[in-house]
């Protein structure tokens, strides 16, 4: 009613490129994969339903299939990029290159293809949908409504925040038995299909593909409204594709010499005054309550009785024969033999450069160790991935407290449950189910009360007993602790101190302790283990150990324990 043609037909694109900024910034904005592919993905689509449309026929069934067609090749397409991109030990750089190879190799298929593809003319001339110019623009105005609200109710749920989680820090994702790998390649096939089925609303709108709609400069403009518009946000993106394209479709007719510069100004203007972009101007409505220390709100704890995951096995829960790591020609662990039991708090001492942390890293990932064999729960684990020897039992704390910045406490906590409870894709929960050790140390650090607490407020403390909180919510049969007390008062190791004697004399598990603070490592192991220039060089009781003389010898250089 109020629309010219010319505003009626631009709107349909930009509405229907707001939906491939959505997936952009659903890839870089919540989970930190910079990407430059899914204009490929789009022309994929595109391309898929001009040439059915073209070469075979439109009538109803055929543009049915070319739908099917348009969301199912890009998916397959998506599924091959994620798993050259995400495997095991690959880099975000590396993946972004894949993402900047890929519309190249799509676009100089197309231009290779003849008359198959259209060459660089491209196709034109094709029957689609018999919808007019209006038609068009509801179809693709309720699309990315959908589109829109589909993904706006995905990331504020349980699942959604896995995306948030991997980008704070993928590393304890992996650690908590999250297979970061598989989510990544998920989400890529999954929001390749999105993009293709965007690519079929084009095609028929518009009746015209190009090369250019799968190119590298495409890609890189929704990169731009994407961060322009506010990445992160799903509405920012959204503003973004349809103000910025409508913008320059007006401009360009209007100023066909000067509209470029007019519109780098205008992105130079808000680069300055509004570097988050123009979802910044709604920010503090759609983070209210997450930026501030709210005590006594958030989900109702509810306890959980334990799941036992790990059976109990004959004999040690960890054992390690003849373990050895190298660096080239620099070995850092040579013939480290060592059993630990359930119940037992082992800790493991020397000076600086002993190859205690290297050693928490061969029993956490199955790929670092040199040589010889550990054994969790009586399986050997070389060639697992952390994710696969957190699923035998084992729960890592770092010594500098890796948990999510973004994320509150209770979602922090839900992230550690989620390999073992499927969370749900359109909500999140309004309580949060924990085993009883989990929410004892919540009641002891007083963390119960600061659920709704972004975790960047915490403090250090807090931030290290929100870590082993969320370490013994996977109900690990053993813990590895890596100087849990580091940084903290003599009240908080205290603190510490309590719920590890707990963990292990009344609850059974196992621990193994990297700790300097002798008089914390006397009140609560059941053994020291010390390590001396990558060699284990005495395993014995507290009074044994600390009574040694070769204790003594190592540490007479001024070192302490």
């Amino acid at each position: 009613m109020f629309l010219s043609r010319f505003s009626i037909n631009v709107l349909t694109r930009s509405m229907i490129y707001a939906i491939l900024a959505i997936t952009v910034d659903l890839l870089w904005g919540f989970t930190g994969i910079l990407t430059f592919g899914q204009a490929a993905f789009f022309g994929v689509g595109a391309y898929a339903t001009a040439m059915l449309l073209t070469h075979i026929g439109s009538s109803p069934t055929l543009i049915s299939l070319a739908l099917v067609l348009a969301i199912l090749v890009p998916v397959v397409l998506g599924t091959i990029v994620g798993w050259l991109s995400f495997y095991y030990g690959s880099t975000p750089i590396y993946a972004t290159v894949i993402s900047l190879v890929f519309p190249i190799v799509v676009t100089q298929l197309i231009y290779s293809g003849g008359t198959l593809t259209g060459s660089s003319s491209g196709m034109v001339g094709y029957s689609g949908l018999p919808f007019g110019l209006e038609g068009f623009f509801r179809l693709s105005g309720i699309s990315l409504v959908v589109v829109t609200l589909g993904a706006l109710i995905f990331v504020r749920s349980d699942s959604g925040r896995i995306l948030t989680a991997i980008r704070d820090n993928e590393t304890r994702c992996a650690y908590l038995g999250l297979n970061t790998q598989r989510i990544k390649i998920m989400l890529t096939a999954v929001l390749a299909g999105v993009a293709g089925l965007a690519g079929f609303l084009y095609a028929n709108a518009s009746g015209v593909v190009a090369p250019e709609n799968t190119s590298f400069v495409f890609g890189t403009e929704l990169v731009v409204w994407t961060a322009l518009g506010g990445r992160g946000t799903i509405l920012g993106p959204v503003l973004g594709a349809v103000g910025i394209d409508y913008l320059s479709a007006s401009l360009s007719g209007e100023l066909p010499f000067l509209w470029q510069l007019v519109v780098g100004t205008l992105f130079v203007v808000m680069i300055i005054f509004l570097p988050n972009g123009l979802a910044a101007l709604v920010s503090r409505l759609t983070r209210r309550g997450r930026g501030e220390v709210v005590a006594g709100a958030g989900p109702e704890l509810v306890s959980e009785a334990p799941r036992h995951h790990v059976k109990m096995v004959d004999g040690p829960l960890l054992s390690i024969d003849k373990l050895e790591k190298s660096y080239g020609s620099q070995k850092v662990l040579a013939d480290i033999t060592l059993d630990v039991a359930p119940g037992e708090l082992v800790s493991l001492v020397g000076p600086n450069g002993a190859g205690k942390t290297t050693m928490m890293r061969c029993l956490t990932d199955g790929k670092e160790s040199s040589g010889g064999v550990i054994r969790i729960a009586g399986k050997n684990i070389a060639g697992m991935v952390p994710n696969q020897i957190v699923a035998l039992g084992v729960g890592r704390k770092f010594q500098v407290a890796s948990v999510f910045e973004s994320l509150t406490v209770a979602e922090c906590l839900r992230m550690a449950r989620a390999s073992l409870e499927a969370p749900s894709f359109v909500a999140a929960s309004d309580t949060l189910s924990l085993p009883p050790a989990a929410i004892e140390i919540l009641q002891l650090t007083g963390l119960d009360q600061l659920l709704s607490t972004e975790v960047s407020l915490l403090s250090h403390g807090q931030k290290q007993s929100l870590e082993l909180a969320m370490v013994v919510a996977l109900e690990p049969r053993m813990i590895l602790l890596d100087e849990p007390t580091a940084g903290l008062t003599k009240a908080e190791r205290t603190t510490i101190g309590t719920i590890l004697k707990k963990l292990t004399n009344e609850l059974g598990f196992a621990a193994i302790l990297v700790e300097h603070d002798l008089d914390f490592v006397r009140d609560i192991s059941s053994r020291i283990v010390v390590l001396h220039q990558g060699r284990l060089v005495l395993d014995g009781s507290v009074d044994e150990v600390v009574n040694s003389d070769i204790v003594k010898t190592i540490y007479s250089g001024g070192d302490h324990v």
